[in-house]
């Protein structure tokens, strides 16, 4: 039978080959998928709070006109909360981005390393496209890009605890 080992020579106590090639045990990914979301809500909660605090720090401390007119006051107006939502959301969307990347890609962190650094990057573009002051633009693109740094490191974190490698008992 191809494959099969028996009889090629000595065994351990076990029956398995002494010496030779022997092929390596299939391993797959054991993820703690509550351990993993939980940590994706957590860091949906500070993604959240990054957002108030970047507007909090650019229209109080710096008087910039950040997501809304001055008058609004140090929270700014339902674009603050607009905000505040898209960074939760996307911060529950890079845990299940984390969650399908372990279970189905060899490297799962690399490449979720790299998807969020690519989107991190183009959400600090963003700001640039629209109309303004360079200063509003700077303010808006340093607070998406904290809140994407936050989310990738936070989820990957949250991924590589809620992960293991284990040998395929299947066999």
């Amino acid at each position: 039978m191809v494959g099969d080992f028996r009889g090629q020579g000595p065994e351990d106590e076990y029956g398995n080959p002494q010496g030779g090639y022997q092929p390596p045990a299939p391993v797959h990914t054991q993820v703690n998928a509550g351990r993993l979301w939980a940590g994706g809500v957590a860091a949906a909660v500070v993604a959240a709070l990054i957002g108030v605090v970047g507007v909090l720090i650019a229209r109080a401390m710096f008087q910039l006109a950040v997501l809304s007119p001055k008058t609004n006051g140090a929270f700014g107006d339902e674009k603050t909360i607009t905000l505040c939502v898209v960074a939760a959301v996307a911060a529950l969307l890079a845990t299940a981005l984390a969650h399908l990347l372990l279970v189905s890609t060899p490297s799962p962190l690399s490449y979720f390393g790299w998807i969020v650094g690519l989107v991190t990057v183009a959400a600090a573009v963003v700001p640039f496209l629209g109309s303004g002051t360079w200063p509003v633009h700077f303010a808006q693109a340093v607070i998406h890009a904290v809140i994407g740094m936050a989310i990738g490191g936070l989820v990957s974190n949250a991924a590589a605890s809620a992960s293991r490698l284990e040998l395929d008992k299947r066999r």
